[in-house]
């Protein structure tokens, strides 16, 4: 999951001792957010606060790369998970030249619930800052279905995004997360997601391709056996143009892995076809429950 997102399992024990106080702390910051309606990295920062105890948590880092191999960003994620919720946070800034022209850095993060069928999530927020404007995203999901969002600054002369386009959508952080799960259970990852993460509603598309070995480690072979997806995104609405292509990945090509025990696959590499051109990711470090692998430094 990557903005995209990327996550992986915590095998340990579930703690349901913690989650109830856990989920009544972020409830009562919710309801701070709107009454007092500070900043959205304010929210974020207290919701991680609350959580940087429990230790059913996993890191991953990943290093991006532009065209001519220039390393442009690097994405950190990290995934908790107990009986039945999870929560999912992901930060990434510009690096090296990337970073003289687009000063670069965006924090995105869900809290859902795990059920039977499929993560749902409960409340999202993002926010990125770009070259000195700042940007943020909210949505929240009841449980009747019903989701509401909003993007801050208001964007003008884009097609809007309807309660009616909204209903049945998660935000991206969880799209990736559930098909991160769908390849480990089903072992495909066939499937389609509905997204809208607060200004945009899209489809995101995931197919099975052929098994290959991810390029980046094809000499050293330490990530074992791979499955190899295809995403394609479908622009709904919400977009500046309309096929969605001057925003963000629209189509990639993405590996995993099973680098630890559990119900979650992991992308140790990915490619992406974007606006700037391809962009593709490796995966240079991964820590938790007492593991750690480091591919890159």
């Amino acid at each position: 999951m990557c903005n995209w997102t990327n996550a992986a399992e915590l095998t340990q024990q579930p703690l349901p001792g913690k989650i109830a106080p856990w989920k009544a702390r972020f409830r009562h910051l919710v309801c701070c957010f709107y009454a007092a309606a500070p900043s959205a990295g304010f929210l974020l920062l207290a919701l991680t606060a609350a959580r940087a105890a429990d230790p059913e948590r996993i890191d991953l880092r990943y290093e991006m790369f532009g065209v001519a191999g220039l390393h442009v960003a690097t994405n950190r994620t990290a995934v908790e998970e107990t009986a039945d919720h999870y929560a999912i946070t992901t930060d990434v800034e510009s690096r090296g030249i990337a970073a003289v022209f687009i000063d670069l850095t965006s924090h995105s993060e869900v809290l859902g619930r795990l059920t039977i069928d499929d993560p749902r999530p409960e409340a999202y927020r993002g926010e990125v800052h770009r070259n000195g404007v700042e940007s943020r995203n909210r949505v929240d999901y009841a449980a009747d279905g019903t989701v509401a969002g909003e993007s801050m600054p208001p964007v003008e002369n884009r097609m809007p995004v309807t309660p009616t386009l909204m209903r049945g959508t998660v935000d991206q952080l969880t799209a990736f997360f559930l098909v991160e799960r769908r390849l480990a259970y089903r072992g495909s990852c066939a499937l389609v997601v509905a997204v809208y993460d607060g200004r945009r509603r899209y489809d995101l598309y995931f197919t099975d391709a052929a098994p290959e070995v991810p390029r980046a480690f094809a000499e050293r072979n330490d990530v074992g056996a791979t499955q190899v997806c295809r995403m394609r995104r479908q622009a709904i609405a919400g977009f500046a143009d309309g096929n969605g292509r001057s925003e963000g990945a629209y189509e990639g090509k993405l590996w995993y892995a099973r680098l630890l025990p559990g119900d979650l696959m992991v992308p140790v590499e990915m490619e992406f076809s974007t606006e700037f051109g391809t962009v593709t990711g490796q995966l240079a470090e991964l820590s938790g429950r007492g593991i750690h692998l480091q591919f890159e430094e």
